[in-house]
């Protein structure tokens, strides 16, 4: 049986599950608990990275970006790539722009929210397979969590201020790729659900209006419309959150 390695409300993770789901390729889920998954994904793997994919017969394969290609070597449809070679390229280099820009910004500007509001910890939980921390462990432990994991991805004040002041800018680039027909088909390509899954994770309380009735808070809405996890609005402090044009 195909094995794979998440983090529960990861995006990529979602990613994958997602093209798992599309290509009807089953798999046994097997989450770990942040901030243990990186060691227990590198005692398995050569890297330390989620979503890993142990592939039945023992191929293993790490990150969204080579998962997905892998899984359209295995199963042809649908495909996460299209055939003709402009729109191929286009796709992949949007793909990795949502891998190599969107995806760490999602995840700091998540945190950010979470240093502040660490009782919303507890929604990130839902629907795990995991067994549900009680509240007063999950209270303990949180700011020591949040501390772990804002250092491992960068996520200081500085940084996710500016993150948070370029948001817009990075949801018109995406608006314009689903109006140019790169993204946003019917048939979800690796772009849709690269940066959908982390538009989903950014849809939070403070961020949400920025999402309001553009093009891609619809793709997000429509790939991945249960996804666990809600910081409410308010968790930023003032003037961090740019005006929605």
């Amino acid at each position: 049986m195909n094995k794979l390695y998440v983090v529960h409300s990861s995006h990529p993770s979602e990613t994958v599950k997602k093209a798992l789901e599309l290509k009807a390729i089953p798999y046994k889920l097997i989450e770990m608990l942040i901030p243990t998954q990186a060691l227990i994904t590198r005692l398995r793997f050569p890297g330390h990275t989620v979503p890993a994919l142990r592939l039945d017969g023992g191929e293993k394969v790490q990150g969204s970006r080579a998962i997905l290609r892998r899984l359209d070597e295995l199963v042809a449809d649908p495909p996460l790539l299209p055939h003709d070679l402009a729109a191929r390229t286009a796709v992949l280099d949007v793909e990795r722009w949502g891998d190599e820009v969107l995806q760490p910004l999602a995840r700091r500007v998540v945190w950010a929210a979470l240093k502040h509001r660490p009782d919303a910890i507890p929604s990130y939980q839902e629907a795990s397979q995991l067994p549900r921390l009680p509240r007063p462990v999950v209270r303990a432990v949180a700011p020591a969590v949040v501390r772990i994991e804002s250092a491992i991805n960068h996520a200081s004040d500085e940084t996710v201020r500016a993150d948070l002041r370029a948001l817009p800018g990075h949801l018109d680039r995406v608006d314009q790729w689903i109006g140019e027909g790169i993204m946003g088909a019917p048939a979800p390509n690796a772009a849709d659900l690269q940066i959908g899954a982390s538009l989903r994770l950014l849809a939070l309380g403070d961020v949400r209006p920025l999402l309001a009735g553009r093009p891609a808070e619809e793709l997000a809405l429509r790939l991945f419309a249960d996804f666990p996890g809600e910081v409410p609005a308010g968790a930023y402090p003032s003037g961090w959150l740019p005006a929605r044009a």
